[in-house]
């Protein structure tokens, strides 16, 4: 086959699909009006959206009468049943608790914010980002990241990291944010730069540090035959070794935390990759949803059905939003079942972005919105 047959054989085909796509779309229309007036009736009724049995009766039927392309046509029809049901949620949940969250809640956090708690010591990252988050305010810092969320829950506002480009996320803090929900009105990317420092002269011998940073500085904790040990935070390690004044003994932290607590730094840049950042997160027992907010996270459970991830994340495709994270954590309790939880980028203040928020909400077991914010940068700062 030369090329003007190819072109001429695959423009007949092509106007052939232009002219059933040309069918297809009014009836997919007339159909989407049908399930307009079968949502009016749920709504009136107090019928639930959803009937698993009746979808899975259509799902079986269009397989068997597909043959050979049965999968095909039932993925098809599921998305189709997903839009619709999308559809129907929009109409049955017009007064839910979730769209007068959406209309009632602040725009703004109040100024000034009152106090701001973090992990660890003054000179961690998490102070860094608590005060790119919150300039000028009062910032206190506690022991351990559970004694953060108590706080939150007497009103403060929390500032914890939640994952590392190097290193994956800090996973006591996501099962902390799974526990207590509460919402998320924050959150800062901090540039990680550690350097090694000790307070001793002579050789090091053991380094001691967050998990996280000596994760992020492995392969020079291995390269030097170093002892490490788990600390609860780099700048409280630094603060450690200032105290003791042991030979051989050094802290991977911050240069600030270095100089703020007098060590000598032995070597700057020792993380495994050059651009390590830690993204954290300000958490507060109320939610604040700017208008300009670009960044949303939710959380939920599946039921152990094929396909059930899938079908949950394909609709945020339909409706052209970007996941940024996914992260899945046990449920206490509960043997291999495991809550989800998500980021994406858009606006519930977006019609349709906040109708697929609510199917969802109605849908999925242990579902929580938990927060529309904007993520700031500290990249511009490194690079001047």
């Amino acid at each position: 086959m030369n090329e003007q047959e190819f072109q001429e054989k695959l423009s007949r085909e092509r106007k052939e699909i232009d002219r059933i796509d040309s069918q297809l779309l009014p009836l997919f229309l007339e159909r989407m009006g049908c399930v307009e007036r079968v949502g009016e009736l749920k709504r009136q009724a107090g019928a639930p959206v959803r009937n698993a049995a009746r979808e899975q009766e259509i799902i079986d039927r269009v397989s068997r009468r597909a043959g050979e392309l049965g999968q095909s046509a039932a993925a098809f029809y599921r998305a189709i049943m997903a839009i619709s049901r999308d559809r129907e949620h929009a109409i049955t949940t017009e007064d839910s608790d979730l769209r007068r969250l959406e209309r009632q809640a602040c725009r703004e956090l109040p100024r000034p914010v009152g106090r701001v708690v973090c992990q660890g010591v003054r000179g961690a990252y998490s102070h860094k980002a608590a005060e790119r988050l919150f300039e000028g305010e009062d910032i206190s810092f506690v022991p351990e990241f559970g004694q953060v969320f108590r706080e939150v829950e007497e009103g403060a506002l929390g500032v914890v990291p939640v994952e590392n480009s190097a290193a994956g996320s800090v996973t006591a803090v996501y099962d902390l944010i799974l526990q207590y929900r509460f919402f998320i009105v924050g959150a800062v990317d901090i540039r990680v730069e550690h350097c090694l420092a000790a307070a001793a002269p002579g050789p090091v011998v053991k380094v001691i540090s967050h998990p996280q940073a000596l994760a992020q500085c492995s392969e020079l904790i291995s390269e030097r035959g170093y002892e490490a040990e788990d600390y609860s935070n780099t700048a409280a390690a630094a603060q450690a070794v200032a105290e003791r004044k042991e030979p051989g003994l050094a802290a991977i932290c911050s240069e600030d935390a270095a100089e703020r607590y007098g060590l000598t730094i032995i070597e700057r840049g020792v993380q495994n990759v050059r651009n390590n950042t830690t993204r954290f997160v300000a958490v507060y027992r109320e939610p604040v949803l700017p208008d300009g907010a670009n960044k949303i996270s939710l959380c939920f459970s599946l039921a152990h059905t094929t396909g059930s991830l899938h079908s949950v994340l394909r609709r945020f495709a339909t409706h052209g939003l970007n996941l940024t994270k996914i992260e899945s954590r046990p449920i206490p309790g509960r043997s291999f079942e495991y809550d989800f939880y998500l980021d994406f980028t858009g606006c519930i203040h977006d019609p349709d972005t906040l109708n697929l928020i609510c199917a969802l909400n109605a849908e999925l077991p242990r579902f929580s919105f938990l927060g529309n914010y904007s993520e700031l940068s500290t990249e511009k700062e490194y690079e001047k």
